[in-house]
């Protein structure tokens, strides 16, 4: 008897979500090491800890396709673009790398509809919600920067924009915390 409620289709743009949640950690992540390489620590640690819910999105939709009775496979990812040229570029790139992401996000909302596989829509309903506050965090940062006087900001704006991401509330453990016993 099969037991895999997710049609072929669906599986499949699952586990393509899934891989591209994926690439998006590893995308924060190697933006994180280029803040750290240019003395933005606080920066860099915002977007380790982005990074890692990242991550968590990917293994959120592995659970679901496993759950559903589907078979989750991890394929593998682009290298991360290249690094950005200043911090503008660096939020711009954050932002339009979510764009991207609401898309392909609509994009499955939108099979689950033609399906009607409501679970998976339901299930989708909270990277809705979720890609509403990743692309204001984004707009957020953008506006931070250009506040700060964009990439002409002083020394000082910059500082304080970096102790500030710091400091931003997250649901994402600092990576430092992390242990082998506790990853997350």
């Amino acid at each position: 008897m099969n037991t895999n409620r997710l049609s072929a289709r669906m599986q499949e743009a699952l586990i393509k979500q899934m891989t591209k949640e994926a690439h998006a950690s590893q995308i924060f992540l190697s933006y994180g090491c280029w803040a750290d390489v240019k003395g933005y620590g606080g920066i860099a640690n915002f977007l380790y800890r982005h990074a890692q819910e990242e991550r968590n999105h990917m293994i959120k939709f592995m659970r679901y396709i496993l759950d559903r009775g589907g078979e989750a496979r991890v394929e593998a990812i682009p290298a991360p673009p290249e690094n950005p040229q200043n911090l503008t570029d660096a939020f711009n790139k954050v932002f339009e790398h979510e764009v991207d992401n609401t898309t392909a996000i609509y994009d499955i909302v939108n099979l689950s509809f033609e399906e009607k596989d409501w679970a998976t829509w339901n299930f989708m309903q909270w990277f809705v919600k979720e890609q509403i506050e990743e692309e204001k965090l984004a707009l957020e940062l953008i506006d931070k920067l250009k506040i700060a006087g964009g990439d002409s900001a002083s020394d000082e704006s910059l500082f304080t924009l970096d102790k500030a991401l710091e400091a931003a509330p997250d649901d994402v453990s600092l990576p430092q915390e992390a242990t082998a016993e506790n990853p997350s």
